[in-house]
């Protein structure tokens, strides 16, 4: 069984999607509705931006989910048995099972960036990768912390990363640390992504997926937050307003491909992070960039 997989935020770098602009019609036909839809032209930035102009919130998501969508819509025969994308990801795999329109998922990303932007400018916060301690010991420390700070991304077996306040994730460094992490390494992010710090952005992105209409896919998804087949469109749409605040269960997730007979993973978009984590999880499965 073949498993589709999108890359989320970090994945973006300059240059993004411009061989699919200049040699697909439908790619063209796509990022110009985009540039419409946005109210800017995206492309402008992905094809000749700086790394800096490629990192602004309302550039960075939209431009990961863009090059992720269009290309999955230029794979000849692509007929996903699942799909899964990391954190942000995850909207464009709703988009290739058929789940949300091009149009509509692209709107809730834009409004997604803006709302966690929102979010990040309310409290200093911030997030850490902490490497090669198991996960049950880095929730335990964590939840001795004054304040917040909890497991937001279990991304491979021994790359767990945390997020909230920036002085509780400093401190929880530094015991993870004591207690025999390799590293524990804030990250250049703008704030602290699924934690109860992006509750302000969950309220104001629930509405926006509530008034959005979903679709039965024609392949489960397994979501961030429950690392399980989902098909049901009004489960898709809870679990999708609960993703901002939960963390993202990525290592659960590939597990559970896994043993319901994905046997091929493919990578579609920007990067190839997804495929080295997927090879972390599982070496006996294929992991591919497409």
């Amino acid at each position: 069984m073949k498993a589709y997989v999108f890359p989320g935020q970090g994945a973006q770098f300059s240059g993004m999607g411009k061989d699919l602009y200049e040699n697909s019609e439908i790619a063209k036909e796509l990022f110009e509705q985009a540039n419409e839809v946005l109210g800017f032209r995206i492309t402008d930035i992905m094809f000749n931006g700086t790394d800096e102009q490629l990192k602004e919130t309302k550039v960075t998501q939209p431009a990961v989910f863009l090059h992720s969508v269009i290309s999955a819509k230029t794979i000849e025969n692509f007929k996903p048995d699942m799909v899964a994308g990391h954190s942000l990801g995850e909207f464009s795999a709703l988009v290739a099972n058929g789940t949300l329109a091009f149009e509509d998922a692209l709107n809730l990303v834009s409004k997604r960036a803006m709302a966690m932007q929102k979010a990040c400018e309310i409290t200093p916060s911030t997030m850490a990768a902490v490497l090669n301690l198991e996960d049950k010991i880095v929730e335990d420390i964590c939840a001795t912390i004054d304040g917040v700070v909890v497991a937001a991304n279990y991304n491979c077996p021994g790359q767990l990363v945390i997020s909230g306040e920036t002085q509780a994730v400093e401190t929880a460094c530094k015991q993870l640390l004591e207690a025999g992490a390799k590293r524990a390494l804030i990250l250049p992010v703008g704030g602290a992504f699924h934690s109860p710090m992006m509750e302000p952005a969950r309220e104001e992105l629930a509405a926006a997926i509530e008034a959005t209409e979903f679709h039965t896919p024609i392949c489960p998804v397994y979501q961030n937050v429950t690392a399980k087949a989902v098909s049901d469109p009004n489960e898709i749409k809870k679990n999708l307003i609960t993703q901002l605040t939960a963390p993202v269960r990525w290592t659960q997730s590939v597990q559970q491909m896994i043993a319901d007979g994905a046997t091929q993973f493919n990578e579609v978009g920007p990067g190839k992070v997804l495929t080295g984590l997927i090879n972390k999880i599982d070496k006996t499965v294929e992991a591919l960039k497409v």
